[in-house]
């Protein structure tokens, strides 16, 4: 009965309200800013590699490993396989157009976390949509739906996904045990989990700068490799994207398990723009300017879906082997990789899957931390940070012994209602993230390696920073 009741919310969430106000959203702000996504696209290349200002807090970089740890991982593998499976080819394209409009919110929700950070006892940033949310409307209580909503979707629903798909990998190899495998695989994740959490926020970037780019190239290039010995499908891969894209007869006669809701959906469930999730991370960056937070999470965006799930959408379809129901998730990525690579295909698939599953565990672990603090006035007492530390480490056991849909549509519902809170905020607060940014134009325009002032924008809301 729960798990009719999770799926019915969810398809209610993603066939009518969240699209409607994703997509306008991402409209809005791509008219509002001029298509900054595109616009200032070099600017966010050139702006990670800047060091950052302040040695208490985090650089542009390491903010960017931290939001790109949560946003990269199962929707990236699992999640795409999911939603071709599911809703077609065409489930890529709204999943492009999702990424492509969410990083103008993204790059909104982030300058905002930036303008109105907060600055701790060591000198350090901390902030996010709880947090500007409290500054600039001064609803305390939706600051506090808003902070319980986001530990409930990431230390709960998507690690519980996280911890899900790393089990559900091993069912590719004759060893596996429906009763034993999972509930082995999870203890094993949750130990290791745990010893990590427990080195606390510091210790999360300094293993996610390291793990992210090794195992987002590597993922990448054997992608690539398998796209390239199979290139006489590539003109069929994107015929059938496009094609079934817009076949408005099928979407629209079934549309709870259409292209454009698929696509949406996993699109969402994968880069997270406009949920309100990376601006956590964004805050604890030391900039001299706001935007360039906006440009570095925009940027993330760009790798998570038009890199790196494009990258899994194009090993799948040109594999060679067709999607159906039964291969949905990690069945049919295994599946692909051992047609074009034989075992090493099923190895590299599960290593690859692991290490982009763990490294969401952590960075969704962050965001919930951050969550925590914001309920607790900034400085949870060390006995309630282990407790909640020790319950994260035993939902990831939890999830990897759950049921597929259930773990799917209980992220998805969760996802949703963090989405449904933070988008009508950042409409409503998106005036001074526009103004900061045309101030940044400005200065660069000048010349200048960009400094904020509050007063710059003419911001009246009392701020820790910029002053």
């Amino acid at each position: 009965m729960f798990t009719d009741f999770i799926n019915t919310l969810s398809d209610l969430l993603y066939s009518y309200i969240l699209i409607i106000l994703l997509l306008g959203t991402g409209i809005y702000f791509s008219i509002r800013t001029r298509f900054v996504q595109f616009r200032l696209f070099l600017e966010s290349i050139r702006v990670v590699a800047q060091p950052g200002s302040d040695e208490n807090g985090l650089s542009s970089f390491q903010a960017l490993m931290v939001s790109t740890a949560s946003r990269v991982g199962t929707g990236n593998i699992a999640g795409i396989s999911t939603a071709i499976c599911l809703g077609g080819p065409g489930a890529v394209f709204w999943m492009w157009l999702t990424a492509l409009l969410g990083s103008a919110s993204a790059f909104i929700e982030s300058t905002l976390a930036q303008i109105y950070k907060r600055r701790a006892e060591d000198g350090s940033s901390y902030g996010g949509p709880a947090y500007y949310i409290q500054a600039a409307l001064k609803k305390h209580w939706i600051g506090v739906l808003f902070a319980a909503f986001l530990i409930l979707t990431y230390m709960g629903g998507f690690n519980l996904v996280a911890s899900f798909n790393i089990a559900d990998s091993f069912r590719a190899y004759s060893f596996f045990n429906e009763a034993s495998t999972p509930l082995i695989v999870g203890i094993i994740l949750a130990l290791i989990f745990a010893v990590c959490i427990f080195g606390g926020s510091k210790q999360i970037s300094r293993i996610t700068g390291v793990l992210v780019p090794f195992m987002g190239i590597f993922y990448l290039a054997v992608s690539l490799f398998i796209v390239v010995t199979h290139f006489n499908l590539i003109p069929q891969m994107f015929s059938d994207i496009f094609t079934n894209a817009f076949d408005f007869r099928a979407i629209f006669g079934g549309f709870t398990g259409s292209c454009v809701m698929n696509g949406i959906k996993r699109g969402l469930f994968s880069n997270e723009a406009g949920v309100g999730s990376a601006p956590n991370a964004a805050a604890s960056a030391a900039v001299s300017h706001p935007v360039k937070q906006g440009l570095v999470q925009m940027l993330s965006v760009f790798i998570d879906t038009i890199l790196i799930c494009s990258a899994t959408s194009f090993m799948l379809l040109c594999s060679g082997v067709a999607p159906s129901d039964e291969l949905k998730g990690m069945p049919w990525v295994q599946a692909a990789a051992s047609e074009s690579l034989g075992g090493f295909g099923t190895v590299f698939i599960t290593i690859a899957l692991c290490l982009f599953a763990f490294t969401t565990l952590i960075g969704n672990f962050y965001y919930a931390e951050m969550g925590l603090k914001y309920l607790c006035g900034r400085t949870p007492g060390k006995a309630l940070l282990n407790a909640f530390r020790v319950v994260a480490s035993l939902i990831v056991l939890a999830g990897s012994v759950m049921e597929f849909g259930l773990v799917w549509s209980t992220a998805d519902v969760l996802m949703g209602f963090m989405a449904l809170i933070n988008l009508p905020v950042i409409i409503i607060l998106g005036g001074p993230a526009i103004r900061c940014m045309k101030d940044y134009v400005k200065q660069k325009k000048e010349g200048k390696d960009p400094e904020f002032r509050a007063k710059s924008i003419g911001l009246k809301d009392k701020t820790d920073f910029w002053n």
